[in-house]
């Protein structure tokens, strides 16, 4: 035992009950209702299965969140046991104790606790009960025909699940869609699953797992390759996203009828976040993507977009983007002569902008320049990536120089100089010499400047 940490006479009546794995089972017919929250805390962490299975059947609680409990690969196994094990049917027999759950989050979330407070005595019950599906609980326990259900020992009533779903293809993810596809089916359509965050690769491949869902609930979606078709379809089906992700989409024509389609799809985003626009061609064609999007816009991601000084000129006055929290620009070619606009971009956003990525944009020692007079007026900076930009030893210093006063900036990414490849254009080969120079340089600069708690980092590889 830890002298320093004994353990409470809980923590022990616990530990004896997961020994004991058949009592524990029997026990909880007759054990207090607080008890079940630290023990299904300890079994969900030793990976006792079969006692959360029991545990779910009887939970006396209207609803249970994983909330901070880790999950890893392990654990996966204790995920199919309680959705398996899911009350969606009353208990035949009337002297056992009778479920009250009716919400069960899969969900990780650091702000959320095991149960939600009962502070109220009419529906909903849950702080993270589905407020948007015509199936959730919610609803459904509104409609006086599930009222009378719930009461029957025949038939069942209205249960939700809540999970973040990623359709990846891999075996795992299979075998847990093919449990829910049977759970849903055994319900008879009285257990609403619930899926928030959705992540989806390859998305013609996932066509008929996505019917099963209530696309309605996403708040987060997250395509990787997919047909612009048939991500507008999937589109036309949601209306509360906060934050879209789109990589590698295939389309044939900007001013084609799918790509009108889908502007038209996002306009209906009014509560949209973050976009996230990646290996997207709109070259020449930004504005028209910018103009459908809410002005309260706090993330925009346009790395690998063709970005072309005509969509910078119309970026730095669209007033979409005029609260930016967060700006990804890189893998864009910026070998213009003009960096007026962009200047101008970060002067506007000098009030909110937190996290700026101009990483590999061909940006040079004269653009830079430019820049530097704004980027110093950004004083909520905290995070600055330029890297792989052929800037020289003495405009790297003077950046240094002129960012350390930022006291919010903590985290800058640089480009290795150019004098320390053989041909920077090529990325020949790296002298390793003259980096550690360099570093030793900016050590000194950051040293001298009392910046203790500034990290500059680079990339070697």
């Amino acid at each position: 035992m830890d002298a320093k940490n004994p353990k409470t006479l809980l923590d022990l009546a616990i530990q004896c009950l997961l020994r004991h794995e058949s009592a524990a089972i029997q026990t909880l017919e007759y054990i207090p209702r607080n008890l079940f929250i630290p023990l299904f805390i300890a079994a969900f962490k030793g990976g006792h299965k079969n006692i959360l299975s029991e545990m779910v059947k009887v939970w006396p609680f209207y609803c249970l969140h994983l909330g901070t409990l880790t999950v890893r690969e392990p654990q996966h196994e204790l995920l199919k046991a309680m959705i398996e094990n899911l009350p969606v049917f009353p208990a035949k027999n009337s002297t056992s104790r009778k479920p009250k759950l009716r919400i069960l989050d899969l969900r990780q979330d650091i702000d959320c606790r095991i149960i939600c407070p009962e502070v109220s005595i009419e529906p909903p019950f849950c702080l993270h009960s589905c407020t948007y599906s015509d199936n959730s609980v919610t609803k459904m326990e509104r409609q006086p025909n599930f009222i009378n259900l719930g009461s029957t020992i025949h038939l069942p009533r209205p249960m939700e699940l809540l999970v973040d779903l990623s359709l990846d293809g891999s075996l795992m993810e299979r075998e847990f869609l093919i449990l829910l596809m049977r759970k849903s089916r055994e319900s008879f359509g009285a257990l609403h699953i619930c899926c928030r965050d959705l992540q989806v690769d390859k998305l013609g491949d996932c066509k008929c797992t996505l019917r099963i869902l209530d696309l309605n609930c996403v708040t987060q979606l997250s395509v990787d390759k997919g047909s612009l078709s048939d991500i507008t379809n999937v589109l036309s089906q949601m209306s509360h996203l906060k934050s879209l992700s789109l990589f590698k989409v295939t389309f044939r024509s900007l001013s084609g009828k799918v790509f009108k389609n889908f502007l038209s799809h996002l306009q209906r985003m009014e509560n949209l976040k973050e976009l996230n626009l990646s290996s997207f061609c709109l070259k020449n064609h930004l504005d028209r993507v910018l103009r459908v999007l809410p002005r309260s816009l706090d993330f925009l991601y346009l790395s690998f977009c063709e970005i072309s000084y005509r969509d910078i000129r119309f970026l730095a006055r669209c007033p979409q983007v005029s609260h930016l929290k967060m700006l990804n620009l890189s893998n864009n070619a910026m070998y213009w002569d003009d960096f007026v606009p962009f200047q101008t971009l970060l002067l506007n956003l000098s009030g909110t902008l937190k996290h700026l990525e101009i990483s590999h944009c061909l940006i040079n020692d004269s653009a830079i320049s430019v820049l530097i007079p704004a980027l110093i007026r950004c004083t909520q900076l905290r995070i600055l990536s330029f890297a792989a930009n052929p800037i020289t030893m003495p405009m790297l210093m003077h950046i240094m120089h002129s960012l350390t006063p930022l006291m919010k900036l903590k985290y800058v990414i640089y480009p290795i100089p150019i004098h320390c490849y053989e041909r920077w254009h090529f990325q020949g080969r790296l002298h390793r010499r003259r980096l550690a120079i360099v570093q030793l340089h900016l050590k000194a600069i950051l040293r001298t400047a009392g910046r203790h708690d500034m990290k500059w980092i680079t990339y070697t590889d």
